[in-house]
């Protein structure tokens, strides 16, 4: 039996919310996982049980519009650069990791205490 469109889409943000869910659980520095599209759209996301989100919903919608924007204008630069891997924004009260794979960006916001960054990054890529 062929699958729906719909039927379809479902098992995609459902595999989407199981990989943030091992994104979590690389690290408890991992404050948040979440999955936007080239529009900045939210497809899912999970914060870490007990956080406070940082940003209110209003902030964290332009956020991922900024961030979707980023890497489609980076899009245009692979071909002098290569494929983009990651962006890494750090601000003060968290650091923030984008993996673009296909047409989504993973969206890792983690504490700026977190150790070995770069082993998170390493770790995050390997699951998708």
């Amino acid at each position: 039996m062929n699958k729906t469109p719909e039927q379809k889409w479902k098992d995609t943000i459902i595999q989407y919310r199981k990989d943030c869910q091992k994104i979590l659980g690389i690290s408890k520095s991992v404050r948040y996982a979440g999955v936007i599209n080239e529009f900045g759209r939210t497809l899912t996301g999970i914060i870490q049980p007990g956080l406070k989100p940082l940003l209110n919903p209003e902030n964290a919608k332009n956020e991922f519009f900024i961030i979707s924007n980023l890497i489609t204008l980076r899009h245009s630069q692979a071909k002098a650069f290569g494929n983009l891997d990651s962006v890494t924004i750090r601000h003060k009260n968290a650091i923030v990791v984008c993996v673009p794979n296909k047409n989504v960006v993973y969206y890792i916001s983690i504490n700026p205490s977190a150790k070995s960054l770069d082993e998170i990054i390493r770790k995050v890529k390997s699951i998708f």
